[in-house]
């Protein structure tokens, strides 16, 4: 009996072991085999392959006839770079542990891991990673003037990771169903040192398993990166600012923007560092595109950083292709933001002075307008001066102002008053106790001596024409130079209307119009950032001839006298004259005692590269970016046309070769009436007009001009008139009544049609 007993437990143990040396393996060697190759691919594309000792042991594995031993074997390699383990059981709960990868990060870059999927439950859907530690660094402007704190500079500093699935081919999006799988995880460290992350998984809502089992808390070690030190000067050989856009070979961007904060800005590609400064850069391959505004050329370079050793230091030679300012040209943006739209308003309400300025520097612009507006109002409010900030150097100076934006005002409207000597309008405590409409605000401005103006003047004076000018009256319901209709007709009330950062042709159209029929109001440059356009100040900006030294006052004075021109920073028309008289100075009057053909001459430039971008040039002109000189090349030339305009009709045309040098253009122009006179290069660049005086009359050019004009005050009037309180109502009324009998009277004295 001893013996049957013995022999029969034998039996069942020779029995076990042959099923567990012939077993079926978890997972089928092919689809598994196949997973495995997809995961070196995409870790050789992510530029973090496997070791060779690794791939070696996968070659072996799948070359192994026992194909259980074959996925054993796969599995054993992979389960070494796997961070964590994800059990989804039959009812699709997830649950997580932590995996035996080693928990290594570097500092300012992305270290690649595997997720190791026991998939029980078969599931297809998408695998979903998730961590209080991840994420966006701030929260985008809602436009609140003082808005709640709902993440604090300490919850900022807590993401300090920056954790994702990489699910783009060769890898799936949704899990496949196979039993046991492999995913591949992302994360981004922004310090160095040691940080413990909450890292999470599901696979849909409903999924995660109670107790907190999908969590799992893993304590990283970022080691540190490589600081680089930037060598940056200009044309001059001196220390200067320069904006980098930084790269790796797989088009990631550094610093990661998800982590950035003041003084580099999320939402922009480039980064600004001075000479001396510097960015910190893991080990590898980097493209770096640098470039000190439009004034000057861009160049593009690849260095390798090491880990340690050369290069320390990395050197950037600015090469500028015009200098204005070298013949009394000063560049300005008078429409920059510091909060709102593009900014963030937690963990702080905007940025500050030492933050906007690098990117005034970095752009090349003398001039920068700051504009307080709706926006985080309270606490912007503060850094007003009525002077030129501290932080200001020579022939680079900002200026804080405002923007009467985010006001009750706003629907007639958005205002950009410039150096005010006080911000807060009179008897007002809240910007809901400002005026319901545009007038009031510009009297106030301009009884302290301010430049004031309309910003995004095409706002609201849409058009279908392709005219310029149209007699199309458009809707005037927008927040552009809406209610300017009304308040050009009150001398010293307007001086400028803003261009580049609308369609050029709804911005033009109205200005043409009432330069028509005699009025003198100037056009100054803007971008409105980072609203409009958030890729860097100084798309729209305007060059002003400043005699001597370079100050706010002297600059703005300048612009409210027409001395100056409008540019996307690419295309230049500088000196423009009308026979002996220049623009901008002595009221840019020009007297003649009758008809007379005029010498018109300028000094004009542009620059574009060789080859055009057809992508750009085949924008509708409503599309940005609205002015670039790339619309206006020739064909596939290098050309561009340069007109002189007489009454908003171009009558004049010479081709620019669009090399960079500075060229004397001259033009004989026949004059039979009291005109204006103006450049442009369309739409890129445009000057101010000179007024010439036939016999001492007044510009009365067109009787249409006026007529739109006069039935643009009733169209801006069923618009606004809703929108402004009772209180105000009345003079209002007053105001537009006094309008159109200006325009009635004007419709009387033109001559012509």
């Amino acid at each position: 009996m001893k013996h049957a007993l013995g022999f029969l437990l034998c039996a069942i143990l020779a029995a076990q072991e042959m099923a567990h040396q012939h077993q079926a393996p978890p997972v089928p060697l092919q689809p598994l085999a196949q997973q495995a190759r997809q995961i070196e691919e995409a870790l050789n594309y992510l530029g973090q392959p496997l070791p060779p000792a690794a791939q070696q042991r996968i070659n072996e594995a799948i070359a192994n006839p026992d194909e259980a031993a074959a996925v054993e074997a796969l599995e054993s390699v992979l389960d070494g770079y796997a961070l964590a383990t994800v059990e989804i059981n039959p009812e699709s709960r997830v649950k997580v542990e932590a995996g035996a990868a080693r928990p290594e990060l570097v500092e300012a870059g992305t270290r690649l891991f595997l997720v190791k999927v026991i998939n029980d439950g078969h599931v297809t859907a998408q695998l979903h990673v998730e961590s209080p530690n991840s994420g966006n660094v701030y929260i985008p402007s809602n436009g609140n003037s003082s808005p709640p704190v709902t993440l604090t500079p300490r919850e900022s500093a807590g993401r300090w990771a920056d954790i994702s699935l990489y699910q783009k081919p060769p890898m799936r999006q949704r899990l496949s169903g196979l039993a046991l799988e492999y995913a591949i995880l992302e994360i981004y460290s922004r310090d160095p040192g040691q940080r413990s992350a909450k890292i999470s998984f599901n696979v849909g809502q409903g999924t995660q398993d109670i107790g907190f089992r999908n969590d799992v808390d893993i304590l990283f070690t970022a080691l540190p990166s490589r600081p680089v030190t930037l060598r940056v000067k200009d044309e001059r050989g001196q220390p200067a600012m320069a904006s980098f856009v930084i790269r790796d070979r797989l088009n990631r961007l550094y610093p990661n923007p998800a982590k950035r904060l003041a003084p580099d800005f999320f939402f922009q590609p480039q980064i600004y560092r001075s000479d001396g400064e510097t960015v910190q850069l893991p080990a590898g391959y980097y493209t770096f595109e640098y470039s000190g505004g439009p004034e000057y050329l861009s160049h593009t370079r690849e260095v390798a950083v090491e880990a340690s050793g050369t290069p320390g230091e990395l050197a950037f030679q600015l090469d500028r292709w015009i200098d204005p300012a070298q013949s009394g040209w000063y560049s300005g943006d008078h429409h920059v933001h510091a909060a709102g739209c593009s900014h963030y308003m937690n963990p702080a309400e905007g940025v500050e002075p030492k933050d906007m300025i690098r990117q005034i520097l970095g752009e090349g612009l003398n001039i920068g307008a700051v504009l307080t507006w709706g926006p985080d109002y309270y606490y912007q409010k503060q850094f007003f001066s009525g002077k030129d900030d501290a932080l200001s150097v020579p022939d680079r100076l900002m200026h804080y102002d405002l923007e009467v934006s985010g006001f009750p005002s706003s629907h007639a409207g958005h205002l950009v008053l410039l150096n005010l000597k006080d911000q807060d309008y009179p008897h007002t405590s809240r910007i809901e106790d400002w005026p319901t409409w545009d007038l009031p605000i510009l009297r106030w401005a301009k009884s302290q001596g301010a430049i004031a103006g309309f910003a995004h003047s095409g706002w609201g004076l849409q058009v279908m024409s392709n005219e310029l000018p149209t007699y199309e009256v458009p809707g005037f319901d927008g927040i552009g130079a809406n209610e300017y209709i009304v308040d050009v007709t009150y001398p010293n009330t307007v001086d400028f209307i803003s261009a580049v950062d609308t369609p050029y042709l709804w911005e033009l159209n109205i200005w043409y119009h009432t330069l028509n029929v005699g009025f003198r109001t100037r056009i100054g440059g803007e971008t409105d950032f980072p609203c409009i356009y958030d890729g860097r100040v100084g798309i729209g900006r305007s060059y002003v001839k400043v005699d001597g030294g370079l100050t706010y006052t002297k600059w703005l004075e300048g612009l409210q006298a027409g001395r100056s021109y409008v540019s996307d920073g690419k295309a230049h028309l500088m000196d423009f004259r009308v026979n002996d008289t220049e623009v901008g100075a002595n009221r840019s009057e020009l007297n003649l005692s009758g008809a007379a053909t005029v010498t018109v001459t300028l000094k004009a430039a542009a620059y574009l590269p060789a080859t055009p971008d057809q992508a750009l040039r085949s924008r509708p002109y409503d599309q940005k970016p609205y002015w670039d000189v790339e619309r206006a090349r020739i064909g596939d030339t290098r050309e561009v046309p340069v007109e002189i305009v007489v009454n908003g009709k171009a009558v004049a045309r010479q081709s620019l070769l669009a090399d960079g040098k500075v060229r004397e253009l001259r033009f004989e122009v026949p004059i039979g009436e009291s005109s204006w006179i103006a450049a442009r290069i369309l739409p890129a660049a445009h000057t101010n007009p000179v007024f010439a005086l036939v016999g001492g009359q007044p510009i009365r050019a067109s009787r249409r001009s006026a007529q739109w004009c006069l039935d643009a005050v009733n169209q801006c009037w069923s618009q606004k008139a809703p929108h402004i309180s009772i209180a105000e109502l009345g003079e209002a009324r007053k105001a537009y009544d006094h309008a159109r009998e200006v325009y009635r009277q004007l419709v009387r004295e033109c001559p012509r049609p």
